[in-house]
């Protein structure tokens, strides 16, 4: 039953991550795309906007990717981790641990997760397993 619980995790978690991406990237899911990602990137301070951005989103989706397929876990995990650590150091941080608040609650449950499962492996339903024979 553990295989169908790392599944579940991924496929949420993955599809998630790279749904933010397409917000950023595509405008999609009531996002805001480049454009308008940019100039929110710009106004906190993160420069040039668009290019970052465009880094997020490239982040976001592949990382998002990775895991949920379970193809090299680990680099989808990391990607991931990255874009949780820049949102809680430019965004969250500063707004206390809860969510309602704006806080790095849902940062630091997405964090723990992802290592989670990048340390316990990402099950026989994933790439990874497949690969490895």
């Amino acid at each position: 039953m553990a295989d169908y619980g790392l599944l579940l995790i991924r496929i949420i978690i993955g599809a998630t991550m790279m749904g933010h991406g397409a917000q950023k990237l595509f405008g999609w899911f009531g996002g805001h795309g480049l454009k308008g990602t940019g100039g929110w990137f710009e106004s906190i301070g993160m420069r040039p906007g668009v290019a970052m951005a465009l880094l997020a989103g490239m982040t976001e989706l592949a990382g998002g990717l990775l895991f949920g397929l379970g193809l090299f876990t680990w680099v989808g995990a990391a990607l991931i981790v990255g874009t949780m650590l820049v949102a809680i150091v430019k965004v969250h941080g500063a707004n206390g641990y809860w969510v309602t608040q704006n806080g790095i609650e849902y940062n630091v449950i997405l964090i723990a997760t992802v290592i989670a499962v990048a340390l316990i492996g990402a099950g026989s339903f994933s790439i990874d397993a497949m690969l490895q024979g």
